[in-house]
């Protein structure tokens, strides 16, 4: 479950696109993360994709009749308008956003649209050829829509539907669910906070082809950083070594070593309201990198010699722009509680996460320990990294109110 899409009441527009197929993926994805989802299609989009795919996936009824009636005659289209938190069109073809654009309403998609975006905010993720999204008459229809407040999830690069390659096909799942988070968080309880995350390992080169290394994924700064961005944040995203994607609606800053990560943490705090260090720094670097790759040779052993890195918490508790809130992260292999409250302590942090390793490395699922200044200690029971993100954040949001 993603908390920012439970009990939401999502309205989909379908419109009669080939990428019409995907929107059903779409509807199943956020029907699983907590949301309910209402349907509404045009008479194009049905020649596509049938209503009963939505409605098996939804559980909920799939309007394609815009003179569609409900059993007490009410007019069905402006009955779930109403109850809309927010109006998503994926696919939207040339036609609907030009029909948008001038206000017309002759579908269930468009008449849905007109009414729903007085009160609900409109995303609207196009799908169509390459000349037709690049024509003047689309992108003049596309900048008025912006102008209403509309938010346009733009396509993405690749195979057309009509066999060429080009700009123009449907944003991804993972980028329109991304979106309508960010979009449903506009108003949340940390909106217009400043918050810094780092994430991921750090990479120390020994030569152009060697490095020192660890075995974070980046998984917890990268839900950190989505669950802060769901609560309303501005997010500053300071990343490490990691492949995964970068979460729409986030600022990165790439930072590969230790000394990369210090620069970028100073920069982006002068603003923050707060801090969360979920990254994990390189302790050491070799003293010196190789100008050329290291050769094995007839050698048994070879010796590096290492030199401390900066600390970068130890820094941030000394610099006159220290957030507000200031947390960081223990991954303990013995006496995590003591070595915990040891860091807690010497870096002058709010609060501390610890976690025993193995698990703080690449499991979906964490346990950790909350240990707050002064000493409060809160035991979680397992959870998933988006559901430990949120107990931090809650922690953050309770600070900056006093």
């Amino acid at each position: 479950m993603v908390r920012v899409l439970q009990n939401k009441t999502i309205l989909l527009g379908v419109t009669g696109s080939i990428a019409a197929y995907k929107a059903a993926g779409l509807a199943s994805q956020l029907t699983q993360a907590g949301a309910a989802v209402d349907v509404v299609m045009t008479r194009a989009a049905t020649q596509f994709i049938g209503p009963l795919t939505f409605e098996a996936l939804t559980r909920r009824h799939v309007v394609t009749d815009v003179m569609a009636l409900l059993p007490d005659s009410q007019i069905w289209h402006v009955a779930m308008a109403k109850r809309a938190d927010i109006f998503v069109i994926a696919p939207a073809t040339a036609h609907t956003i030009a029909k948008l654009a001038h206000g017309l309403a002759d579908d269930a998609v468009s008449a849905t649209a007109l009414d729903a975006s007085r009160r609900a905010p409109l995303v609207i993720a196009p799908a169509m050829e390459t000349g037709m999204w690049e024509h003047a008459a689309t992108q003049e229809n596309i900048a008025k829509l912006v102008a209403r407040g509309a938010v346009i999830v733009p396509p993405g690069e690749g195979h057309l539907a009509s066999g060429a390659s080009g700009t123009g096909r449907l944003a991804n799942a993972d980028d329109l669910i991304d979106t309508i988070r960010a979009v449903l968080g506009r108003g949340g309880d940390l909106a217009r906070r400043v918050i810094v995350v780092t994430a991921g390992g750090t990479q120390e080169p020994i030569d152009p082809v060697r490095v020192l290394a660890n075995h974070s994924s980046g998984k917890m700064g990268w839900a950190l950083a989505q669950a802060a961005r769901d609560r309303g944040a501005r997010v500053i995203l300071i990343a490490g070594t990691t492949s995964l994607r970068v979460p729409r609606g986030v600022e990165l800053m790439a930072a590969s070593s230790a000394r990369e990560m210090r620069e970028a943490v100073l920069r982006a705090i002068v603003d923050a309201d707060a801090l969360v260090m979920a990254a994990a720094v390189a302790d050491f670097r070799p003293a010196q990198t190789a100008e050329q790759k290291i050769k094995k040779g007839n050698t048994e052993t070879l010796t590096l010699e290492l030199v401390k890195n900066p600390d970068i918490l130890a820094d941030v508790a000394r610099h006159s722009s220290r957030p507000a809130v200031v947390i960081g992260f223990a991954a303990e292999t013995q006496e995590l509680l003591v070595n915990a409250r040891a860091k807690l302590e010497s870096k002058n942090l709010d609060l501390i996460v610890a976690n025993p390793v193995p698990s703080a490395f690449g499991s979906d699922i964490d346990r950790a320990t909350l240990i707050e200044r002064g000493g409060a200690a809160t035991e979680l029971p397992p959870l998933t990294k988006e559901d430990l993100s949120e107990k931090i954040l809650d922690f953050i949001a309770a600070r900056l109110k006093t």
